[in-house]
Parts: C-alpha cells; structure tokens; sequence
C-alpha cells in the first residue's frame, strides 16, 4: 500500500527543509575556543575547503582533539555534497567512543549524523550494531541534549521494525515517547514539539507500512496531541510551511490508516481536508496522496497527480531502486485504469530496463538482513540465504507478472501458483527455526542450577525466565568450602544472539570462581575477555557478582552496571562500574559489608521492575520495595514465587516485555553441610 510514500522519503526531509535540526536552538552547552570561531566563520561564509584545512591544521597543532575536527571535517564535507566521505569523517569520531566529555556536543551531534546516514542508505543492520554502544554513552550522560539520544533510539526502533524485531522496536519507541514527553514539558522554545512530532509521526508511518494498524493509530494520536505546541512553534518563527507541512502528512496517514481499515466515508473526508492544503496542492503532496487515489479506484487523478514523477525523482537525484520501481508500478496502474494505454507501455519499459540492477541490491539487502536475525551459526547463515533466495523469486513473481498485466493475464495466474509453492516451502523453512530454537531454549534452561546448596542455614533459591524462546538473562553460583559465590546478569538484547553471549558469561565466572579469585577481579578478567575486537555485535551484560562466608556472613561483591540489589527491605548504595562487555582495560571496584547474618538479599533483573501492563506502566522499584516489606519470609523460594506472583498480576494479560530473573538467599547461623 506504501510504494509511493517508500519511494519519497529518501526526498522528504530535503523538500520539507528540516532534515538537518541542527540548525534548531541546542540545549547542550558547548565549550567555545578560538578554534571554533574560526571553523564556524568559514562555515558561516561556505568556504568548505577552508573549512576543511582549518581542521586538519588545527588537529595537528592539538587545538582540536580527533572528536571535534572529524565532526567539523564531516559537516564541510556534507555541506559540499561529499556524502561518503563525510560518512566516514562522522564515523571516526565516534567510532573510539567518548573519552573526553568535554567533547560531548562533538560526539553526539557526529553521532547523530552517521546513524542518520545509515539509516537513508537503508543500512538498517549497521544501525542496529553501531547505534548500542553509542546509545549506552549518550543515555548514561544525563546533561546531553536529549534530541541526539532520542532520535537515535526512534531511527534504531525503526530499524528493529523493519528486520521483525518487534519487542526491540516496542522498547526503543516507548523510551523515545518517554524522553520526548519529559522534554516538551520543560521546553518553551517549541523545539522539543517539533523534534518529537517529526519522530512521532515516523513512526506511525513505519508502522502502517508494516501493516500493524493499531499501533500506527496510538502514535497519529500521541502526533495529534503535539500539533498545538508545534503550531505556536511554527507562528514564533513566523514559519507557516513548517505547521502545514507536518500537519498534512499527519493527515495523508491517516487518510491511509482509514482506507487500510476499510472505513472509505471517513477517508474521503480527510482527503477532501488534505486537497485544502498548501502542502497537499504541491507537485510533492499531489504525488504522495496518489496511493490512496489509486487504492480507491480514482485512476484519473491517480494518473494526473503523477505525471510529475519522473521530474520530481530526476530533480532530487533519487536512485533507481525496487522501492521505486513499486512506485512506477503504482504509476502504471494508474495509467491502465485510465486507459492511457501509451503511458503504460513506457512505464513497462523503464521497469524492465532497471529491474536487474535492482533485484542485485534487492538481493544483498535481504540477504544481509535476514543474516543479521539469524546469524549466530552456520546453518542460521544458510537458512537466511535460502529465504533470501524464496524471496527474490517471489519479487520476480510480482513483477513480470504487473509487466505482462496488459498482454497475457494467464502468465499473472501461472507466476502465482509458482509464489504459492514457494511460500509453502519457506513456511517449512520457519517451522524448522522454531523447533531448533525450542531446542536452544532446553538447552539454555540446562545451564542455570535448578538445585541449590543443602545446607543448615543457607536458604537459597533463583528463577529465570525468558521473554522469548531463549533468553539472555542469566545467574549462578560456585560453592567451595564455607566460600558461596552467586551472580546474576542480564545481557543486552534478546533472543539467540543474547543466548550465546550469555552462555559465554556464564562459563566465564564459573571457571575464575573455581580459582578462587575475589568479585572485583572476576569482573576485570570477564570484561576483558568479552570485549575488544571479539565483540563485533558490541554486545554487553549487566552484572551483580558476590562471595559469603557462610560461617560469618562476610559479604563481598562487585556491581558492574546491574540493577541494585535489595538487603532486608532498601536497596543497596554501590560504586559505579560500567557493564560488562563494552570496554577493554577496565578495573573493577569491589565493596564489602561486614555480616549479613539473618538479613534477605534478593538480586534481580530489570525484568522485574520494568514489568509492563497493557497500559505501559512499569511495575517499579518502589512497588518492589512494598511487596518485599509485606512477605514474611518463610523461604527464599517462597519470596521469589511471591514476586513472580505479583509481577503476573501487575501485566494483567500483556505480553512479557523483557527476561525476569530473580535470586534470593538467606543465612541463619553456621551453615554446616548437611
């Protein structure tokens, strides 16, 4: 139903005029030298070239650290037209990560650009991989100008929602909304409306394109709730394009949203709205609404609307790919139902003549795609291959058959039982992934102990359970002498990438347990082995690490990012040390407590305090603290069976939105083995 709508939004933010938000008001304040000034004033003048050797010389003299003049470099180098090179520019600012923060304004706004440039290539893998590490910077840095942070995570939920991860997509909308509401309310410049409301609304579209309607409907209306703010916005620039721009294609999808839900009466009324607009009477809104011309049988106007297309792509330097070849097949339907036969014919031709360059791209991108879900071994690999494979031939299917549409339509019906076949084969191909993932599961499930310690005053007892097939939450725990070593660790992500990362955690502190070494240095020798360049998926695990006397009740542990844990009824107060995973070189801070005799420690995973109803609220940490103060503990097992209780009852129905893990022990005297 999207063609068009794909085939425009490589153009939109060009045409629209608000694809770069730099030029908005920053919230960040920026550390300004002489150095800068000079840069900017042959910005301000678009010398480029001088731009650029300003840059150079002033990184070689140490004016500039590596950060800022590859971000300068990258914008000179945008601003010129060199795209690939400013790509590259962008990406070694960011790529050794923030050292300094005093370049924080550098590195966020580098970072926004080169996920932003991904993200239009449709690199929607490299998206995904790159933007974690950068996103665990930009969320841990509480004074950063939100409107970096915020969009990353609407582009990376995009990106999830277009490779079928959609609890990862879920999660990442929910905290751009979140970050985005908290913004608006403290900003009265405008800014922040507007941001979130060009975000808010592309996602709404992402989602109608995906064909999960209900979800495209909450997000026109959290649009719709923005659209005061952003019109007060638009009058204090005196900018009345700005308002009817975004206005008009919050309507156009909603135009969309009720024909694809077949309520024709309410979608004509909105188009006959959307004809009234500034916006929707330019080349670029006539073309756009042409999608649902055609859908409603108005081939005519259809037709009309998109005879400018061809000059419209020409001028904006669009390049031929499938989605615009669905877009010149919506244009050759439109044609044939307006009889213009002639028209057709070359629309035919220009298809044919570009559809082998673009089923090779068409190819490797799918190819690649599906080898980001499933490759974690060699035969996730050949599946992805072979479903790429079923793919391009259904595309072929698609095609010829639109091509032939005027000559033979019993070619069409032949090429569809072809299609149907080959669905038949790949639907066998997905029950085969279900059932080794089954498989995966039992597997995982075998790695955590489901028998703990028999000892005379030791009570303890955990549970993990994951929100998919396979999980990455994880714990454990070593027992040597009167020394009890446990740990529990969630690891970034779900699913089987997060699976296998977690099994290697988990063989990781098993075997520097067994030597005996402290908490602190458990976690130095684990980060060490899991990040650095092993670690291409820059994946990480949040982790709570302790070792008991089980004789005195001595306690020492070490928190590497992980929620805190619970000692009787309040949380702990620990040292900050980074998760596991993301930075070779670390050294690991341990703590100590004297005894804790006769007290509960409960450890657990932000699975349970992060717990979801239907209505997105979260269970929280203070309704943690409540439901510990009300149980009289009668065992470990028994608080933790309480909690998974509570938690159930909290989701009331809604689907598990993370991995809950949970541990709890308890000693009482001198624990003696039995």
């Amino acid at each position: 139903m999207f063609a068009i709508i794909v085939v425009l939004a490589t153009v939109m933010p060009v045409f629209l005029g608000c694809g770069n938000r730099q030029n908005g008001p920053q919230m960040v304040e920026r550390k300004v030298t002489v150095a800068d000034s000079l840069v900017w004033f042959a910005n301000d003048a678009k010398d480029f070239p001088r731009m650029i050797a300003l840059c150079d010389s002033l990184e070689k003299t140490g004016d500039f650290s590596s950060i800022r003049a590859n971000f300068y470099r990258g914008d000179a180098l945008r601003e010129s037209g060199r795209d690939g090179e400013a790509f590259e520019c962008y990406r070694a600012a960011v790529v050794d990560g923030l050292k300094d923060y005093g370049e924080l304004w550098c590195y966020q706004e580098a970072a926004r650009h080169y996920i932003k440039m991904m993200f239009n290539r449709s690199d929607y893998e490299g998206v995904v991989n790159e933007a974690m590490p950068i996103l665990a910077v930009l969320d841990s840095v509480e004074t950063v100008d939100p409107e970096a942070r915020l969009m990353i995570h609407c582009m990376l939920g995009q990106c999830n929602l277009t490779l079928k991860q959609f609890d990862f997509a879920k999660e990442n909308f929910e905290y751009s909304q979140k970050g985005y509401r908290e913004w608006v309310s403290q900003d009265s410049t405008g800014r922040a409306a507007w941001c979130a409301i060009e975000d808010f609304d592309n996602i709404a579209q992402k989602y109608l394109g995906s064909g999960l309607y209900d979800e495209a409907e909450v997000w026109l209306q959290r649009t719709d709730s923005l659209l005061p703010a952003l019109k007060a916005f638009a009058e204090s620039r005196n900018d009345e394009f700005l308002y009817d721009s975004r206005y008009t294609l919050i309507l156009y999808h909603k135009i969309s949203l009720a024909q694809a839900r077949g309520r024709e009466e309410e979608a004509s009324r909105l188009y006959e709205e959307y004809k009234t607009r500034p916006f929707g009477n330019s080349d670029f809104g006539r073309i756009m609404v042409a999608e649902y011309l055609v859908n409603s049988k108005r081939f005519k106007e259809a037709a009309d609307n998109l005879m400018g297309l061809d000059k419209f792509l020409q001028e904006y330097s669009v390049e031929m790919t499938m989605d615009n070849i669905s877009g010149y097949v919506q244009k050759m339907q439109a044609n044939l139902g307006a009889g213009r036969r002639d028209t057709v014919v070359y629309v035919a031709r220009q298809i044919v003549e570009n559809f082998d360059s673009c089923l090779t791209r068409q190819k490797e991108m799918d190819a690649a795609r599906l080898a980001t879900i499933y490759d974690t071994q060699g035969k996730e690999r050949q599946i992805s291959q072979q479903q790429a494979e079923i793919l391009k031939q259904r595309v072929i299917g698609l095609i010829v058959a639109i091509v032939l549409l005027t000559i033979f339509f019993i070619i069409y019906t032949l090429l569809r039982r072809r299609a149907a076949k080959r669905l038949a084969e790949m639907k066998a191909a997905q029950e085969r992934i279900e059932s080794e993932l089954r498989i995966a599961r039992d597997i995982q499930m075998s790695m955590v102990p489901s028998v703990f310690p028999d000892r005379e005053g030791l009570d303890m007892y955990a549970l993990m359970t994951p929100a998919k097939e396979v999980g990455g939450d994880l714990y454990g725990y070593v027992l040597i002498g009167d020394k009890l070593y446990f740990c529990v660790g969630d690891v970034s992500g779900k699913g089987v990438p997060a699976s296998l990362f977690m099994a290697q955690a988990t063989r990781l502190f098993r075997t520097l347990a067994a030597q005996q070494m402290m908490p602190a240095e458990i976690c130095t020798r684990m980060n060490d082995a899991l990040s650095g360049e092993d670690n291409e998926s820059s994946m990480f695990v949040t982790f709570f690490l302790g070792l008991v006397n089980l004789k005195t009740g001595h306690l020492d542990f070490c928190n590497a990012g992980h929620n805190p844990p619970v000692l009787g009824t309040s949380f702990l107060n620990m040292k900050p040390n980074t998760a596991i995973g993301l930075f070779p070189g670390l050294e690991y801070q341990g703590e100590e407590i004297e005894s804790i005799m006769n007290e509960t420690l409960f450890v657990y995973t932000d699975g349970l305090n992060e717990a979801e109803n239907m209505e997105l609220e979260q269970f929280g940490d203070e309704h943690l603290l409540e439901v510990l103060k009300q149980t009289q503990h009668e065992s470990a097992q028994q608080t933790v069976e309480k909690l998974k209780e509570e938690v159930a009852r909290h989701r009331d129905g809604a689907e598990p939105n993370d991995d809950l893990t949970m541990m709890c022990l308890r000693i009482s005297g001198s624990a003696e083995e039995k």
